[in-house]
C-alpha cells in the first residue's frame, strides 16, 4: 500500500478551507460565516463546541433560515463544561482546545445519497486521496447507507463496517446521533483514513480500534427521527444531514503527516513559540501547549471574553495560565505568549480578518494577564514543590485550593503539573474547599439566613406580582406571610423586626443591582415601617423592617407607601448607569461588558471587564457622551418581546445569564438598548447631570466606575467649585489662576529644597573635617564615634564615605537625631575590614539605646532612642574597637 504523502495533494491549510467552501459553494450551498465562540443566548453552553450549535434552532423547528443548503467552517472550543480537552492538549496528536469544523448542511432539502456521493467525491475527486485507505461506518440497520456506499460509491463489502448499539442502550451508538433525550436524531456514517500498517491499531469496532492507524475524519449525520420521551422514533416529516469534518485533521491527512501538529499551520506556530522561548528541540510538548493555546485565547478575546475569576473569562485565564507555565518550564520568565499573535495572524489571518481588526486589543489582553500571572508564578511553583514533596501519591484538596487562591492557579493547572510528576489531585478536597469559602461568604452576607424563605412557604404562596413600574402607592394589599427571624409566624407585635411578603407591591426587591425599595406598610393604626425589599426565591417581595405601631397578621389588608424620593434617586443612577455602559463601549470597546452594578438613590457603581486603568481622557470622553444622551432627553422606551426578537431588537444581553422566554426591553434613545427589570426614569433628560467621581481597578480584568446623578452631582460640583476656591484664596489668586499658582509654588519648593540640600552638603563638609581631626588612632587605626545634630540617615552615610576616604584605615560610627529617635551609620575601611564589622559596631551601639540594625561588614545603619546614654555609649566606641584589634 503506497503512502498517504505518495497520494495526497500536499495543499496548505488555508487551501483546505478553501477548497471546502468552494465545493460546495458550487453544490449551491450558502457559504455561510462562523459563529462566535460565546454562543448567543443558549445557556446549556459555555462555548460554541461543534458545527452544529448555530444550526440549533434550525434543527429545533424554532428558526427558520432563507436557505435550505448551507456549509461553513466553525471555530469551536472545547476547553470547558461538559466538553474539555484541556488536559490532553499537547500530549496527544489530535487534542485541542480550538479547532475548525469543516461542515455541510441540508435543512429539509437533499439527504444520505447526495451526503454521501459528494463527501466520496471532494475526498477522492478533487483532493485525489486514494480510496484504498478509506473505510466507511454505518448504523448496523442503516441498509440505505450500506447500500449508498456499496452499489453507488463501490466501496468494498469488508471496508464498510456496520456499528451497533455499542454503549449500553437502544440508539446509544457511534454510528447514532441525537441532540438529547428527546428530539431530533439519527444514524450516521464516517469515513475513516488508514494510515498503513506501519501504525498501530485496528479498524473501527474491533478490539484495537482507539489505536492511531485508522482516524476518523467526516462523519455524516443523518436526522430522520424525532425521539419521544418512551424512546420510540417517529420519522421526521423533512430529515435533515449534519456534517462535520475536523479542517486539522483532514489537513493531515492531505498533507502526508500523522498527527495535527504536524500540519503547515501548526508548524508556523510551534517554530515561532520555539525562537519566544529559545527552545531549539520543535518536538517538545511544551511548545505544542503554546501553539495550540494562542488559537484559543485570541479567538476567544476576539469573541468579547476577557480574562476574569468566573465563566468564560476563567477558561480564559486557565488557557493563558497554562500557556505561561509551558513556556515558564522552557525557561521563558518574561512576557512572551502575546508575541504569538502576530504568527498566529500570519497563517490565520487571511480567514479571519478580525484577529487583523482586534490585534491590539489581543496583545493588551494577553499582555495584562502575562504580567499579573508572572508575579505569582515564581512563588506557587516554590508552594508546589514543597507540597509535592510531601505528598503521598496524591497532593491534598486543600493544597490544590491554596495554590488556586492564593496563587491563581487554577485547579486543572495544578493537575497538569502533578501529572508531569506522576501524582494525582485530591479533586473532591478542592471542591469541599471551594465550597467552604462560598458557604463563609453566603454566610457574612447582608442578611444571613433571615432571607431564606422556608421551602413549605415558596410551594404555597403566589408569586409576588409587582406593581411598581407605574405607580408607588397602593392599598389593599395581602399579607401571605410573616417572617421573624427567618420563621414564619401568624402575627407581628409592635416593636418587633420582620419579613412581610405581599400579594401584591409597589416595592421594588433588590435584583440586577438596583437597590430594594424603602418606605411604609400601613392601615388603621399599624405601622410598618420598610427598610429595605429583598426578592426571595427570585419570586417573592419580601419588606425588611420593623413594626413601630399596632400589630399585624396574616390576611391583613394593607396600603403600601414607597419613599418617592429615594425611588427617584435610585431610577435616575439607574438609568444612568446603562448610559454608561453604553459609552464605556463607545470609547473603551466593545470588549467592556458589565461584571457588576450597584443602584442606590445616593450613587451608582459600575463594574465592567477592562484589562488597565481607563485614563484621564477616556474618562472625560465617557462622562461627555452620557451627558450629551442626557441633554438629548430622549424617550424611556419599555418594550416586552421573545428573547430573540429582543436580540434582534438590538438589545444588550448578558452572556451567562438565564432569561426567559419573554424578556423586558429598555431603550434610550439611539445609544442604548439592553435587557433590564429594573425602574428607569421617563426621559434621559430627568437624569440632569452625571458625573464620574472614581475609577479603579477591583480584581484582575476588571475595573470600576463610580459616579453621581442628579442633586448628588449637583453638590459634588459645588463642593468640589468650593475646594477650589479655597485653594485660590490660600494662593492668592483667583480660581482659574489656580493651576499656574500652584506651578510657580512647586518650582519655589524646588528651588528651596536643592539649595537647602547644598547647605547641607556643605554643612557636612565642613563637620567631616572636624570630624577627621578629632579622630582617635588605636593599633593604627583611626577611630570617629560622634553626634552631628540635624544629620539625617542619608547625611549621615555620606559623612561616613568621607571620612573613609580621608582617614584611609578608619572605623567609623556616626549618630543623628530628631523627634526623639537616633539615627546611627557605621563605616569600616582599609585594613580595618575583616578585623572589625561595621554590623557588628552598630549591633554594639543601638543595643544600647533600645535599638537594633544590621548591614554588610564594610557599612551598616541602624537606629534606636535618642536617649540621654547616647553620648555616653559614643564614648565607649574607641575601648570597643580596641578589644577587637587585640
Amino acid at each position: 500500500m503506497s503512502t498517504s504523502s505518495d497520494t495526497a495533494r500536499k495543499i496548505s491549510t488555508n487551501q483546505v478551507r478553501s477548497d471546502f467552501l468552494e465545493f460546495f459553494r458550487g453544490k449551491a450551498h450558502t457559504i455561510v460565516p462562523s459563529a462566535p465562540l460565546v454562543p448567543a443566548n443558549d445557556p446549556t453552553l459555555l462555548f460554541t463546541n461543534s458545527g452544529m450549535v448555530q444550526f440549533k434552532n434550525v434543527f429545533l423547528g424554532s428558526e427558520k433560515p432563507g436557505y435550505v443548503r448551507a456549509a461553513d467552517v466553525q471555530r469551536c472550543l472545547r476547553a470547558g463544561g461538559k466538553h474539555n480537552d484541556l488536559d490532553q492538549v499537547g500530549y496527544t496528536a489530535r487534542h485541542h482546545t480550538f479547532f475548525e469544523m469543516l461542515g455541510n448542511w441540508s435543512f429539509g432539502d437533499y439527504f444520505k445519497e447526495e451526503a454521501i456521493q459528494w463527501s466520496w467525491e471532494l475526498l477522492t475527486g478533487l483532493w485525489k486521496l486514494d480510496a484504498q485507505r478509506l473505510t466507511v461506518t454505518v448504523y448496523h440497520d442503516d441498509d440505505e447507507a450500506y447500500a449508498i456506499w456499496h452499489d453507488r460509491i463501490g466501496v468494498p463489502a469488508e471496508r464498510i463496517i456496520r456499528i451497533g448499539d455499542n454503549k449500553g442502550a437502544p440508539y446509544a451508538s457511534d454510528n447514532f446521533w441525537q441532540m438529547a433525550d428527546t428530539g431530533p436524531c439519527g444514524p450516521c456514517t464516517e469515513i475513516f483514513y488508514d494510515h498503513g500498517p506501519q501504525i498501530p491499531g485496528g479498524p473501527p469496532g474491533s478490539p484495537d480500534e482507539d489505536g492511531d492507524r485508522f482516524i476518523e475524519i467526516w462523519n455524516l449525520v443523518f436526522m430522520q427521527f424525532d425521539r419521544q420521551p418512551d424512546g420510540t422514533l417517529v420519522p421526521l416529516p423533512a430529515p435533515c444531514v449534519d456534517t462535520g469534518m475536523g479542517l486539522e485533521r483532514i489537513a493531515a491527512v492531505l498533507q502526508g503527516v500523522h498527527g495535527n501538529y504536524e500540519i503547515d499551520l501548526f508548524q508556523h506556530l510551534i517554530a515561532a513559540a520555539g525562537r519566544l522561548t529559545s527552545t531549539a528541540d520543535l518536538d517538545n510538548k511544551s511548545l505544542r501547549v503554546i501553539a495550540d493555546h494562542i488559537r484559543a485565547c485570541a479567538f476567544l478575546v476576539v469573541d468579547g471574553v476577557l480574562p476574569s475569576n468566573e465563566g468564560r473569562g476563567y477558561v480564559l485565564r486557565r488557557i493563558i495560565r497554562r500557556a505561561l507555565r509551558h513556556g515558564w518550564m522552557l525557561g521563558q520568565k518574561q512576557p512572551f505568549f502575546h508575541r504569538m499573535l502576530t504568527p498566529l495572524i500570519e497563517v490565520m489571518g487571511l480567514a479571519y480578518p478580525e484577529l487583523v481588526d482586534k490585534r491590539e486589543l489581543i496583545e493588551r489582553a494577553l499582555l495584562a494577564e502575562e504580567e499579573r500571572f508572572a508575579e505569582t508564578l515564581d512563588a506557587g511553583m516554590r508552594i508546589f514543590d514543597e507540597v509535592a514533596a510531601r505528598a503521598d501519591g496524591t497532593i491534598p484538596g486543600a493544597d490544590a485550593f491554596r495554590l488556586y487562591d492564593t496563587y491563581g492557579f487554577p485547579a486543572d493547572l495544578t493537575a497538569d503539573i502533578a501529572r508531569e510528576r506522576g501524582l494525582s489531585v485530591d479533586m473532591d478536597g478542592f471542591e469541599a474547599a471551594m465550597e467552604q469559602q462560598r458557604e463563609t461568604a453566603r454566610a457574612a452576607g447582608k442578611f444571613g439566613n433571615a432571607t431564606r424563605l422556608p421551602a413549605e412557604l415558596a410551594t404555597q404562596l403566589p408569586a409576588t406580582a409587582f406593581l411598581g413600574y407605574d405607580r408607588l402607592t397602593e392599598g389593599g394589599l395581602e399579607v401571605l406571610a410573616l417572617l421573624r427571624d427567618g420563621v414564619p409566624v401568624e402575627r407581628l407585635e409592635a416593636g418587633e423586626a420582620g419579613v412581610v411578603i405581599l400579594d401584591r407591591t409597589p416595592f421594588y426587591a433588590e435584583s440586577g443591582g438596583q437597590v430594594g425599595d424603602a418606605g411604609e406598610l400601613d392601615e388603621a393604626g399599624t405601622r410598618f415601617v420598610v427598610e429595605d425589599t429583598l426578592k426571595f426565591a427570585g419570586q417573592f417581595h419580601g419588606h425588611v423592617g420593623r413594626l413601630l405601631a399596632g400589630s399585624l397578621k396574616r390576611g391583613d389588608r394593607i396600603l403600601g407607601a414607597v419613599d418617592a424620593t429615594r425611588r427617584q434617586a435610585t431610577v435616575l443612577n439607574h438609568s444612568a448607569t446603562h448610559l454608561l455602559h453604553a459609552a464605556l463601549r463607545a470609547v473603551l470597546g466593545e470588549h467592556v461588558t458589565q461584571k457588576g452594578s450597584l443602584v442606590a438613590p445616593d450613587r451608582l457603581r459600575f463594574d465592567f471587564a477592562h484589562f488597565q486603568p481607563v485614563s484621564a481622557d477616556e474618562l472625560a470622553e465617557i462622562e461627555r457622551r452620557v451627558n450629551a444622551e442626557i441633554r438629548g432627553n430622549h424617550a424611556a422606551e419599555v418594550h416586552h418581546m421573545g428573547m430573540q426578537e429582543a436580540l434582534e431588537f438590538g438589545a444588550l444581553a448578558l452572556f451567562g445569564e438565564k432569561y426567559g422566554d419573554e424578556v423586558r426591553v429598555l431603550r434610550m434613545g439611539e445609544a442604548s438598548t439592553e435587557l433590564c427589570g429594573g425602574t428607569h426614569v421617563a426621559r434621559t433628560g430627568d437624569i440632569g447631570l452625571f458625573k464620574i467621581v472614581s475609577e479603579g481597578g477591583v480584581s484582575a480584568g476588571v475595573r470600576r466606575i463610580e459616579a453621581l446623578t442628579g442633586q448628588g452631582a449637583l453638590d459634588h460640583v459645588a463642593l468640589e467649585e468650593a475646594r477650589l476656591g479655597e485653594a485660590a484664596g490660600l494662593l492668592g489668586g483667583q480660581a482659574a489662576d489656580v493651576g499656574d499658582k500652584l506651578r510657580a509654588l512647586i518650582e519655589r519648593q524646588k528651588k528651596l529644597e536643592r539649595e537647602l540640600e547644598a547647605l547641607k552638603a556643605k554643612a557636612a563638609a565642613g563637620a567631616t573635617s572636624d570630624l577627621a581631626g578629632s579622630a582617635v588612632e588605636i593599633r593604627g587605626i583611626r577611630v570617629v564615634s560622634e553626634r552631628l545634630e540635624g544629620f539625617d540617615a542619608k547625611a549621615l552615610r555620606e559623612a561616613v564615605d568621607r571620612l573613609k576616604q580621608q582617614l584611609g584605615d578608619a572605623v567609623i560610627v556616626l549618630a543623628g537625631a530628631a523627634g526623639g529617635k537616633a539615627a546611627l551609620v557605621a563605616g569600616v575601611s582599609g585594613s580595618a575590614a575583616g578585623r572589625v564589622k561595621a554590623g557588628e559596631l552598630i549591633g554594639f551601639v543601638a543595643g544600647q539605646i533600645n535599638g537594633k540594625g544590621g548591614g554588610r561588614a564594610d557599612m551598616a545603619q541602624g537606629g534606636g532612642d535618642d536617649a540621654p546614654q547616647l553620648g555616653a555609649v559614643l564614648a565607649g566606641v574607641p575601648a570597643w574597637v580596641e578589644q577587637r584589634l587585640s
